[in-house]
Parts: structure tokens; C-alpha cells; sequence
């Protein structure tokens, strides 16, 4: 696909809907306590194209690569240690062959490296921006469409990360950042602060990922909104989890809840729309026939 069509579609106004979730959809279907998305990347890439095809065939325009952990630091004394080309090049082989012919952009998905940057914690700025143009490159060495940096957390990991990214590609760039602690962040950074600091950064889109109630992430959404021009990507949590004596997990909203609440969030001024943890391809058919019912119904 064309990368500057996805630009396009941002410029125009295009109402576009981005997958679900990656990592609760497969523990859902067998991914064992400690194995990450990345682990079936290699070992079970059919479960990975699989889940990529339900999202598609429920009407997702956009599908990210589970590629999530997949920085050098994130899989550092891991069974993938030294692997992150062979790791991201090969979702993104994935994620293409689950796209097809189709007219569906495929994002290489970008997350937090796994540790704090000092003085908070161990990590140099330096390697942080080294390990996301490190994937970045092969992402994008891959054929990605654009790249999300996402569940973002901490300010400066966020600029090191952008930093790195553009170092090594000028492919459409998202950032999103996860409020868990409802209205800001891990490090206390608000949906504002986000905004104004980014703003004069090379970024194509800013967004809100993950977190914890829709309510909160509403709120979020709306203070993004009147803070920043930029187009705004929003996929959420499918509501608070909460664990079994069986110690599974599930999600509060259901997937008619998740569709019926999709107006609010285009209304307040998102633009990409999907969902996080508990986001199953049933919430977001659901997503979509209320984003784009004319699509949907056809």
C-alpha cells in the first residue's frame, strides 16, 4: 500500500477503525503464563494471522504487528535475545499475509522498553532512542505502512522514542500514551502535557491507549481534543478487568456496550478508533458498525 494514503485518510477527515487487542485475545486462545505475542510470532505464527484476519473480517482499516516487546531492551535475557529483526520482520510477514489484497494499512507496532530512564531508573537516553531505531528500521525494512509508539507512560521515553524512530524512517508516525492512573499517566503526565510537548515534534497523529475505565479515557479524550490539531488515534480498554478464582481474566463491557459507546468518542474528536486489552474481534465488529454503518452493512 501507498504509505502516504494513510496521511491522506488523516487529512481528509476519514473515519477509520484500528484492531483490538493483541495480548489478551491470545492468552484467550492458549498463550501460555510468561510466553509473549512475540514468542508465537516464531512458534505459532498461524494463531497470530488468525486473530489479524478476525479484526479484518470485523472491519478493522488498520492492523498494528504484534510487535509490541519487540525492542532489544524488551527482549533482553529472553529466549528472543538478539532477535529483533528476524522477530519484527517476520510480523510483519504475518500481518501482510493476513491483509491480502486487501486495502488494509498494517502499522508496526512499537511499546514501552520495559524500564525506567534515569534518574528514575537504569536506562540511558542514548540506548533507549538506539533500541526503538533499532525497530523502527526493521519494521520499516519490512514494509510497514506507518509506525504507533504506544502505552506510552513517561515523557521523556516518549521523545527518545520519536527521536529514535525518525532517525531511521519518515513513515507516518503515531504516539499514544496510557492515562492508567485514570487521568494521567504512570509519571503523572495529563492528556495536555502530552500534547504540548510533542506538538512541535515530527509526529502525524497523537493518541490514547489502554488505561483504565472508558469513563476516565473519555475524559481523556476530550481534554486531548481542546489541547492539540492533530488527528487523534483512540483505542481503549474494553472496560476495568477483573480475575476468576480460576485466575482468568475478563473484561467488563461487552461488545454492545464498546459499539454503542463509539459515537461519544468520535464526537469528541477521536479519529482512528479501536480497543485495547479485551477488545475482541466481536467488539470491534461492533466498533465498526457504529463508526461506519454504511460499510458494516454492505
Amino acid at each position: 500500500m501507498n504509505n502516504s494514503t494513510f496521511l491522506d485518510a488523516l487529512k481528509s477527515g476519514r473515519r477509520i477503525v484500528s484492531d483490538g487487542a493483541t495480548g489478551t485475545n491470545l492468552i484467550a486462545r492458549g498463550l501460555p503464563h510468561g510466553t509473549t505475542a512475540e514468542n508465537w510470532v516464531l512458534e505459532q505464527p498461524e494463531q497470530i494471522v488468525r486473530l489479524h484476519q478476525e479484526f479484518i473480517t470485523a472491519g478493522a482499516d488498520l492492523i498494528l504487528t504484534s510487535t509490541f516487546g519487540a525492542t532489544s531492551l524488551r527482549l533482553a535475557g529472553s529466549s528472543l535475545d538478539g532477535r529483533v529483526v528476524e522477530v519484527n520482520q517476520r510480523a510483519v510477514q504475518l500481518a501482510r499475509q493476513a491483509a491480502g489484497n486487501s486495502k488494509v494499512w498494517v502499522a508496526g507496532s512499537l511499546g514501552p522498553v520495559g524500564g525506567l530512564l534515569k534518574p528514575y531508573g537504569p536506562l540511558e537516553v542514548q540506548a533507549v532512542t538506539q533500541s526503538y531505531a533499532e525497530q523502527a528500521h526493521a519494521l520499516a525494512e519490512a514494509g510497514v505502512d506507518l509506525l504507533a509508539i504506544e502505552t506510552q507512560f513517561d515523557l521523556g521515553e516518549a521523545k527518545a522514542a520519536i527521536q529514535g524512530v525518525r532517525s531511521v524512517t519518515g513513515l507516518p508516525l503515531v504516539c499514544s500514551f496510557s492515562y492508567d492512573r485514570g487521568r494521567r499517566t504512570m509519571m503523572g503526565l495529563s492528556p495536555t502535557q502530552a500534547a504540548r510537548q510533542l506538538a512541535e515534534l515530527a509526529i502525524d497523529a497523537i493518541g490514547i491507549n489502554c488505561g483504565r475505565s472508558l469513563e476516565e479515557n473519555l475524559q481523556n479524550l476530550v481534554e486531548l481534543r481542546q489541547a492539540t490539531s492533530l488527528p487523534i488515534w483512540f483505542k481503549p480498554n474494553a472496560g476495568l478487568p477483573h480475575i476468576d478464582e480460576q485466575n482468568r481474566t475478563s473484561y467488563s463491557i461487552s461488545p454492545a456496550e464498546m459499539g454503542a459507546q463509539a459515537i461519544a468518542w468520535l464526537e469528541a474528536g477521536a479519529q482512528v478508533i479501536g480497543g485495547c486489552c479485551g477488545t475482541s474481534p466481536e467488539h470491534l465488529a461492533q466498533i465498526a458498525l457504529a463508526i461506519k454503518p454504511a460499510r458494516a452493512a454492505g
